[in-house]
């Protein structure tokens, strides 16, 4: 069925191949500049606009581009960017870390904890989430790391803070909220060291839904990508200022980023910090959002 689900939306949009073939390596001999125009508009069937970008999405693919702070692919990567939280703001607000391996046949599964999460430190999605060791395929789950392990994740998108990031694994603590049986993560839109909107994503593993919220915690009638659900009442976070206050001086000097953080019985964690925030290619509606969250990012700050 998913097979045909591709098909059948491959049929519909064949402009949609452009973003499946780049990021199976097809276009690596494309420059960057090139390669974000031809994606772009085979995202979001629009031109793009680099000597003017006025949308958020615009102003992501400028950034790819002009915005190369060194800085960045520490950030980006998940286990470099831990030593940066400390130094910010205390490694109180880290996921407790389990292990760090340089490849798949350093992990020693016998040796894990009954519930884990691992993840490979420079990509996006890598992640094998285990509450239940017994019934964990390590065959299989060693097939998708060593998958993982081989790819860059610069190429799809050309997200300039992949590209030399050290492939390498984690093994973190197991989490959940309140629910028992999801993480909520409050995804804070920074704009040079000031918050501006809080994504919150719910419901991953059934109907991935998104709610958007004002830093006050106001429901926004607005979406990214997936669907939101005002009748999902998400209670604002009794630590809500706090968080707040750690992203601004985690997103500090940075002309935009989103700081990810968790909320588990009043306490903080960390969860990673995003540059590119779907690539630039998602789909917002209304689009004023995407105009107004534009507008947030000023360029003219970029060294």
């Amino acid at each position: 069925m998913r097979v045909i689900n591709t098909v059948q939306r491959y049929v519909r949009k064949p402009r949609k191949l452009i973003r499946t073939l780049g990021s199976k390596g097809y276009f690596n001999w494309m420059d960057d500049k090139t390669y974000l125009k031809l994606v772009y508009w085979g995202e979001t069937k629009q031109k793009l606009n680099l000597n003017n970008p006025i949308t958020f999405n615009e102003k992501v693919q400028w950034l790819k581009l002009y915005d190369r702070d060194i800085q960045y692919s520490k950030y980006a990567d998940k286990y470099e960017v831990r030593n940066f939280v400390k130094d910010k703001i205390g490694e109180d607000y880290l996921i407790p870390l389990i292990g760090i391996y340089n490849s798949v046949d350093e992990i020693k599964w016998d040796y894990l904890p009954e519930k884990f999460v691992i993840k490979c430190t420079h990509g996006s999605g890598s992640n094998i989430i285990c509450n239940n060791k017994s019934n964990l395929d390590i065959n299989e789950s060693t097939e998708k790391i060593n998958t993982w392990m081989k790819k860059n994740w610069y190429w799809f998108g050309r997200e300039w803070s992949y590209k030399n990031i050290k492939p390498r694994i984690i093994c973190e603590k197991y989490m959940v909220d309140e629910s028992g049986v999801e993480l909520k993560d409050y995804k804070i839109f920074c704009f040079d060291g000031k918050p501006q909107l809080i994504q919150v994503d719910f419901n991953r593993f059934v109907h991935h839904k998104r709610n958007i919220y004002t830093t006050e915690w106001n429901f926004v009638d607005a979406s990214i990508r997936y669907p939101n659900d005002a009748s999902v009442k998400i209670e604002r976070p009794s630590n809500l200022e706090k968080m707040l206050e750690l992203a601004s001086k985690l997103s500090e000097s940075i002309p935009q980023v989103r700081i990810d953080f968790y909320s588990i019985k009043d306490n903080i964690y960390f969860g990673e910090m995003t540059f590119y925030h779907g690539s630039g290619f998602e789909e917002f509606e209304p689009k004023s959002l995407g105009v107004q969250m534009g507008q947030w990012i000023e360029l003219n700050r970029v060294k």
